[in-house]
């Protein structure tokens, strides 16, 4: 059945890992009847969570998308009978299309990319730790890219929950724009239900799987507090909207309608982000999450003016807008590539115009080279659903694309555009790895170049010197899963060194040379001369080339190759052998030979100026910091701060969470392998940590050595 666009929800689910994104994703499958049978993640059956490595350790690692539908409580309640329950469900039903996103740091990857296609989402938190390391990285994630979202406090049943202590860490640690639209009916063990502020109603969860829900009075104790929240939301909505504004001064009583109707609108604009509460693994609340995305969350058409589909002509460079519509040309981004072990190679898409259709050509615009679109299929985390088309709006995959990768765009051959891509963080661990017999030589060639075409965040590397290969990723858990998909999907065993640290190199003065190269031989020479200067740039800016060069003293076509050789000397380091980062380059003189000059010539001469500019600039070397995040008992905190500050550490904040201590600190990368079980070990099992990458600061001049003699 074709839904009007007015009735779609792409949305997605993010949180920070364990706060029961996945279960939350089971419900909403079971109750919009995509799934008969709850699969609980404790006991390795998620639907949602299909990967062997997902279902050993409980946690999400790869984004898995799926699509429901959904009518909201309220209109179903209206019927009468059966057969006007089903008129109102073909009227009012929407078709939601929902990413389930890993919460652990090391795969951030998978949520940069899902928010990038996605127009809400829907935060779940903790009901007893609130706002944690990786809740604050998804959420400036879905500032970036302007998504709005609501939020889900989950894990109301569990012992310590607080509704009041996690919506205050959301307003202080997240944004001042949170408002209660639920609060919990009891808490911990005594959790019963939820109160709609805006109905003014009361709902408990009846059956099995709490799949009846049953309106009951509002509790006597709770109705002061009711009437005092429901006022606050009240003054929140109607600041949003003048006339509202006008009626509310007046002392006249707002209808519901306008007041969802505003609501709805602030939140789409990222002005008001609505707060639900519940308990997804004891069935209460999912349902009101349901509705919340219907209420308040944007359809493709109402995101456009916030997020319009804009690109680029890649025949005249010129901005082109397209509109959210079947009419429009087809206009694609490739969001996700996956290898499936039945059909091979999948490339996930999200569809902002026109209609994608089984056997026609399309252009992958990025890469400038048509492809065929063989088949389609919709995603039911990895099960497939084959259709024969696709409209604006939708997201599916194609089956065995051959040259396309992550951030392409896929369009109409005869309206070409150009979308902005997606970027990610640069990994900053890496390992050695060789194969352990000749046969697996050629499989782990294979293996590498399929997962680092599905992961953008997985880079493969060879070290010239040693004929080694290194491959880099986000952290110690992503590395290990990959190693570990190897052996399983592509019977590779291989054997695999250390982690090691992802450091850079950067100067810290500015610096003048230049770099001449000459050869004569019988026949023709060779000639390349420039003049560079170099000079720092502020963390996080790379690298930026300058062109001076006026008059044609060096002719326009050798600007390149010298260019590209500064990038090859600055990827060949200066101190010990690691990227050269944030420097400015600028090539201002020059001079050429009419007959020797060459490419290669001026590669060479670039080359050598900047690693004779680099070594005049003061080089040094960057290590990364970490952000990290210990709770442990209070018992052993002593032990825990001793031990940060023994590497390196600088401890930013200590906080109480419920019989817990947490420490926040920032510590080199270096020092931080292996953490896991010496903090285990400390606290007699009790202490977890989180860690995430914050950003490159200088290593203090005696651990420079070490790195540079190969000791870190």
């Amino acid at each position: 059945m074709r839904y009007p666009l007015e009735r779609y929800r792409n949305i997605g689910i993010i949180a920070h890992i364990d706060a029961g994104k996945t279960t939350v994703s089971e419900r909403i499958l079971f109750y919009t009847g995509i799934s008969h049978k709850i699969g609980e993640v404790h006991e390795g059956q998620a639907i949602m969570d299909w990967m062997e490595q997902e279902r050993e350790r409980g946690i999400t690692i790869t984004s898995a998308a799926t699509t429901c539908f959904w009518t909201q409580v309220r209109e179903v309640k209206k019927a009468a009978d059966d057969s006007q329950r089903a008129k109102l469900k073909k009227e009012k039903e929407h078709r939601i299309n929902i990413i389930d996103t890993p919460g652990h740091v090391d795969f951030t990857a998978e949520v940069e990319r899902s928010l990038r296609v996605l127009d809400g989402g829907v935060v779940v938190f903790d009901g007893v730790a609130g706002v944690e390391p990786q809740s604050e990285t998804v959420w400036h994630q879905a500032d970036k890219y302007k998504v709005p979202r609501i939020c889900f406090i989950n894990k109301m049943d569990r012992m310590g929950a607080s509704f009041e202590n996690s919506f205050n860490s959301i307003l202080e640690k997240l944004t001042p724009y949170a408002v209660v639209v639920q609060l919990p009916i009891g808490s911990e063990e005594n959790f019963q239900g939820v109160v709609d502020l805006l109905e003014k109603k009361a709902f408990v969860f009846k059956g099995d799987h709490g799949e009846n829900i049953e309106e009951i009075e509002i509790p006597r104790e709770m109705v002061g507090q009711v009437e005092q929240k429901r006022a606050r939301l009240v003054e929140k909505i109607v600041e949003k909207e003048e006339t509202l504004m006008e009626k509310y001064l007046a002392g006249e009583e707002i209808g519901l309608d306008d007041l969802r109707r505003v609501l709805r609108k602030a939140t789409i604009d990222n002005e008001l982000v609505p707060v639900f509460c519940g308990s997804a693994l004891k069935n209460k609340g999912v349902q009101f999450v349901l509705d919340g995305v219907i209420d308040y969350l944007p359809s493709p058409l109402e995101i456009n003016h916030l997020k319009p589909i804009k690109g680029t002509s890649p025949r005249t460079g010129e901005e082109i807008i397209r509109q959210p519509s079947d009419n429009e040309p087809l206009t694609t981004l490739a969001f996700k590539i996956a290898t499936d072990p039945f059909v091979g190679n999948l490339t996930y898409f999200r569809i902002y115009s026109g209609v994608m259709k089984k056997g026609t050509y399309i252009l992958n615009s990025t890469r400038n080279n048509q492809e065929r679109v063989g088949r389609i299929v919709r995603m039911h985390a990895n099960h497939r659903e084959d259709v024969e088309e696709m409209f604006a709006g939708d997201l599916g995959a194609i089956v065995g694309l051959k040259g396309t990768g992550t951030g392409d765009t896929l369009c109409s051959p005869e309206d070409p555009i150009i979308l902005e891509g997606i970027t990610f963080k640069e990994p900053v661990i890496n390992l050695k790895i060789e194969p352990k017999t000749k046969a697996d030589q050629e499989k782990l060639g294979l293996a590498l170049r399929r997962l680092a075409d599905e992961d953008p965040t997985f880079r493969v590397t060879g070290d010239l010197e040693t004929g080694e290969t290194i491959i880099w990723g986000m952290g110690e858990l992503h590395l290990e899963i990959l190693v570990d998909r190897m052996k399983r999907e592509f019977g590779v065993e291989a054997n695999v060194g250390r982690p090691r640290v992802s450091y850079k190199e950067t100067v810290r003065a500015n610096a003048e040379a230049e770099g001449k190269y000459i050869r004569q031989s019988g026949g023709r020479g060779q000639y390349g001369h420039v003049e560079i200067k170099i000079k720092p740039l502020e963390r996080g800016k790379g690298f930026v080339f300058v062109n001076q060069i006026k008059g044609g003293i060096i002719p326009q076509e050798f600007i390149p190759a010298v260019e590209k050789g500064i990038k090859e000397a600055m990827d060949r380091g200066i101190v010990a052998g690691y990227p050269v980062t944030d420097t400015e380059v600028t090539l201002f003189d020059g001079s050429y030979h009419e007959v020797d000059s060459s490419e290669a010539a001026f590669k060479i001469a670039g080359s050598m100026a900047f690693q004779e500019a680099a070594k005049r600039a003061q080089p040094v070397i960057l290590e990364p910091i970490m952000k990290i995040q210990v709770i442990t008992p209070p018992d052993f905190l002593g032990d825990v701060t001793g031990d940060l500050n023994s590497k390196r550490g600088r401890i930013e904040s200590l906080s109480d969470r419920i019989m817990m201590k947490v420490v926040d600190a920032k510590v080199p990368l270096s020092e931080m392998f292996g953490y896991v079980t010496n903090l285990r070990s400390m606290t007699q099992g009790r202490g977890t940590f989180t860690m995430e990458f914050s950003h490159y600061e200088e290593a203090p001049k005696n651990i420079e050595q070490l790195i540079v003699e190969g000791k870190k």
